[in-house]
């Protein structure tokens, strides 16, 4: 069978430098390899049967290939794709042209699918389970309700906090992946071949420094590549070597660990003002003059998973790892305790 592009309806794409780099089939994906392995037998054996492939769930960080399955899979299943937004569905007849022209086991791919109202969520169960949808037309007693049958098709929704979807919801998705962060070396493969697609000559300790300073995140290494590249591009002949990499990433404020200007500041607040914690999180977003949502979401995840910091019942508290990394000597339990008087 003749392999189909899908058609890409609904939003408007991205730019084309980062639909360049992404991967336009799954066996082209780094990492992810488990989830890779179980989709790959689910798209063989619906293809081999000529049906449609079960609903799939997505979840986990931004920036790890949700996207990216979510677009490959109908490519590889040679079928139409659909994108849309749960933000954008605010109500059920935002949702109904995209369920009428959904082609025969086409692909309806919904982006932060735990964004979408309850009423749209309830008007999706029927046409998960029984490909169907139904209609209200008037109000009061003149309301009469049209049962409108749908094409077979396959709704994969993506979301980066799947605790906000309600357990009918989830139960709907036949097949549920996790996306978890990924490895230098898987990093580094993704760098050296973005590289090429950007036509940049990149050494492999570079390509490794990128990689070792992206967090665990492609979406983190292609943008750290592109800001690389523009460096060298300007600063030098276009071949990224080891030292170009570090003052292109020192410029930007990048360290060794990947954390940026922002990040060292709420560990510095912290250590320096707050004797190291432990302290609220309110606290520490005054001082910065920040958020306390802009904490939560943007800074504290990645710092919570490196040991950089520490949730107790009292507050946040740096570790000596980060003290360490700041180069700023830990305060003793009885320091913390004169400082307070």
């Amino acid at each position: 069978m003749a392999v189909r592009e899908p058609v890409l309806k609904g939003v408007e794409t991205t730019d084309d430098a980062d639909r360049d780099l992404r991967p336009q089939r799954m066996q082209d994906m780094v990492g992810q390899r488990e989830v890779f392995a179980r989709l790959e037998i689910a798209v063989d054996a619906t293809r081999k049967r000529g049906g449609t492939l079960g609903h799939i769930l997505f979840d986990g960080p931004p920036g790890l290939g949700k996207t990216t399955f979510a677009t490959c899979i109908p490519r590889d299943m040679g079928v139409a794709v659909q994108i849309a937004s749960g933000a954008t569905l605010a109500a059920p007849k935002d949702l109904v042209p995209y369920l009428t022209n959904a082609e025969e086991n086409s692909v309806l791919f919904v982006d932060e699918i735990h964004r979408l109202p309850k009423a749209v969520e309830e008007f999706l169960y029927p046409a998960m389970e029984d490909f169907r949808i139904d209609i209200v037309l008037g109000d009061g007693m003149n309301a009469r309700t049209i049962n409108m049958a749908l094409r077979p098709f396959t709704l994969i929704g993506a979301t980066t906090r799947a605790g906000l979807l309600s357990a009918p919801l989830r139960d709907r998705f036949q097949i549920r992946e996790h996306l978890d962060f990924y490895t230098v070396d898987e990093l580094t493969e993704i760098v050296v071949r973005n590289a090429k697609k950007l036509k940049t000559e990149i050494v492999s300790d570079a390509a490794k420094e990128i990689a070792s300073r992206s967090r665990g995140t492609p979406r983190l290494a292609n943008n750290r590549l592109r800001w690389v590249r523009d460096y060298v591009t300007s600063k030098a002949d276009g071949r990224v070597t080891l030292e170009l990499a570090h003052a292109a990433l020192n410029m930007q404020g990048i360290d060794r660990l990947g954390l940026d200007g922002q990040d060292r500041r709420y560990l510095e607040t912290i250590a320096r003002v707050f004797h190291g914690g432990p302290v609220g999180v309110e606290a520490v977003a005054h001082t910065m003059n920040l958020a306390t949502d802009t904490l939560e979401d943007e800074i504290e995840p990645f710092l919570l998973r490196t040991e950089l910091v520490i949730r107790t019942p009292r507050g946040r508290r740096v570790t000596a790892k980060a003290f360490e990394h700041l180069s700023l000597t830990p305060r003793l339990p009885e320091d913390n305790q004169r400082a307070l008087f």
